[in-house]
C-alpha cells in the first residue's frame, strides 16, 4: 500500500494497528513499503506521544547552534543606538567588559551582522579609482614584423651581467 493514496496520518495509524495485532515488524514495514528503520521510527514515537506522534513534524530545528541569546541581541542594538558613531568593534569591547564570564561572547563580525540585520550599519559607497591607467594608441603595421611590442617590467639585467634601465 503507498503512502501517497491515502493521507500520511491514516497510513501511520494502520501501521501501529498492525503493529498492536501483533504482527512482525519486518512483514509490516515490507508490505507498507518502507525499510524496517523508518518502522521502528514511527513505532518509538508513538510508544512515546501516543496519536500526536503519528502527525506530521517540523523539520526545522529546535534550536540554532550559534544564535546569540536575545538579551545580548538587544544590547548590541541598544548601545548602537546610544552611540550612534561606534562600530561593531568598539560594541564588542563594551561588551567584553560589561559580560565578562557570564555570556560567550560574539565576534565582531557577528556584532556587525547584528547591526546590519536591524539597520544600523550604513553601507560604504563604491569608491571610483583616482586614476585609470589608458593605454598608448598603436602604430599602423604595413608589412610583417614592422611593429613591435613589449610588456616593460622595469630594469632587467643582460647575459653579461650588466643593468638595462630602458
Amino acid at each position: 500500500m503507498p503512502w501517497k493514496e491515502v493521507s500520511v496520518m491514516e497510513e501511520r495509524l494502520r501501521f501501529i494497528a498492525r503493529l498492536l495485532d501483533g504482527e512482525g515488524m519486518s512483514a509490516v514495514c515490507r508490505e507498507f513499503g518502507i525499510s524496517r528503520k523508518t518502522g521502528y521510527k514511527i513505532w518509538d514515537r508513538y510508544r512515546q506521544d501516543s496519536l500526536e506522534a503519528l502527525c506530521d513534524r517540523s523539520r526545522r530545528p529546535v534550536r540554532y547552534a550559534n544564535q546569540l541569546p536575545d538579551q545580548v541581541e538587544r544590547l548590541i542594538v541598544s548601545t548602537k543606538k546610544d552611540k550612534p558613531h561606534w562600530g561593531a568593534r568598539k560594541i564588542r569591547e563594551i561588551l567584553v567588559r560589561k559580560l565578562a564570564g557570564d555570556v560567550r561572547i560574539p565576534a565582531q563580525s557577528t556584532v556587525h551582522a547584528v547591526l546590519d540585520r536591524h539597520g544600523l550599519v550604513k553601507r560604504a559607497r563604491k569608491r571610483q579609482r583616482a586614476y585609470k591607467a589608458e593605454g598608448t594608441a598603436l602604430s599602423a603595421g604595413v608589412r610583417p614584423n614592422d611593429l613591435w611590442c613589449t610588456d616593460f617590467k622595469g630594469e632587467f639585467k643582460l647575459g653579461t651581467g650588466n643593468t638595462v634601465t630602458p
